[in-house]
């Protein structure tokens, strides 16, 4: 979202972000308008688990998304932001595809809504699971009934993803655009694996790291572990020299010295890689990874591996052969290209304005 408010804002316009009271710090840091849909609540400290995981099921993370997310999340975002809408009174309002409350919270005040896509592949928001779930939130607020969820599509959507990545069963809506999030990445040439779990599965990963750690020490390769910052390095022990085990570091620092990811999946993660022309290695852990990790590996820029169930041989003999594999490096460096020659954040501002000044009109 970061990009697309401060392309916003450099072009003149005025920028509020709604969202939980606890990243309401995190907005104002970062120079704009803060209005919180939630108060702050104090942070619990993380339980870490290191015990062995289950199996991730997609149809349990399709069900789950569509209860959390087009239910109980919408149930809470459309009065919260609806508040905003009548204090603030923006010209549009820009929502992640996940956030269906402030869309709806949108349609009832009259106001143009952007949809920014965050789901790489697509295909975790079925529409047969969502879709009943957000009838019954339309009728309690009174609107007409929307089976096919046109009305979340209706508008701007706009993808900072290639388009060749989402899965072609879920295409974008004659409303979607296309774009280049940032500038163009250098292309990854080191030779560094990179393993990250991300930020926020990293602490529900039970002994994945570990497992992968025991896999990496027969990688003949430089590595670097990223665990997060809840997580001490030195729960796990000596390494060998070549891995390297750190709390955090800027994916943007580390991918131009790399030859493969190591992650999750996540669409931040794997688009990370991509944009730096790197195959991955995926483990997904849920959410829309078990989604992304398909389409990677159906594009042949992946492979995927079991989070529950890969032993430290499979990891190192897969890791081993993707560090070689000239076909996964090709793919990935094609989509990369994809990524160049889209056009950058930038694109988006006329097509705001144009949206705003359409409804005003």
């Amino acid at each position: 979202m970061l990009p697309l408010a401060r392309a916003v804002a450099a072009a003149g316009h005025a920028v509020a972000i709604a969202g939980s009271g606890n990243q309401m710090p995190r907005v104002e840091a970062q120079g704009f308008t803060a209005l919180p849909t939630s108060e702050p609540r104090p942070a619990s400290a993380s339980v870490l688990e290191f015990a062995p995981l289950t199996p991730v099921v997609p149809l349990d993370t399709e069900v789950e998304f569509a209860e959390n997310f087009a239910g109980k999340g919408t149930r809470r975002h459309v009065p919260a932001v609806g508040g905003h809408l009548r204090t603030w009174r923006p010209d549009v309002v820009v929502r992640e595809e996940t956030d269906f409350g402030s869309a709806i919270a949108a349609e009832i005040a009259g106001v143009p809504c952007a949809t920014l896509v965050v789901l790489a592949a697509g295909t975790l928001a079925r529409r047969d699971l969502v879709s009943p779930v957000l009838q019954a939130v339309r009728a309690e607020q009174g609107l007409a009934p929307d089976p096919t969820l046109a009305t979340f599509r209706r508008d701007l959507v706009l993808s900072p993803f290639p388009p060749s990545f989402r899965d072609p069963s879920v295409p974008l809506p004659p409303t979607g655009f296309s774009y280049r999030p940032g500038p163009v990445a250098p292309v990854g040439r080191g030779p560094v694996v990179y393993v990250s779990l991300g930020t926020v599965f990293n602490t529900g990963a039970g002994d994945l790291f570990a497992r992968l750690l025991a896999g990496l020490a027969a990688v003949p390769a430089e590595v670097l572990v990223t665990v997060g910052r809840s997580i001490d390095p030195a729960d796990f022990g000596d390494q060998p020299a070549h891995i390297t085990i750190a709390r955090y570091v800027p994916q943007a620092d580390v991918l131009p010295q790399c030859g493969l990811v190591v992650s999750h999946g996540g669409s931040g993660s794997l688009m990370g890689a991509l944009e730096h022309g790197l195959p991955s290695v995926l483990t997904p852990l849920g959410a829309d990874q078990p989604h992304n990790a398909r389409r990677a590996a159906d594009l042949g820029v992946a492979r995927v591996l079991d989070a529950a169930t890969a032993t430290p041989d499979e990891i190192g003999r897969t890791l081993t052969a993707m560090l070689v594999d000239t076909r996964a490096r090709d793919a990935a460096l094609a989509l990369k290209t994809e990524m160049d020659a889209l056009p950058p954040v930038e694109a988006t501002v006329p097509l705001l304005e144009r949206l705003a000044g359409h409804y005003a009109g």
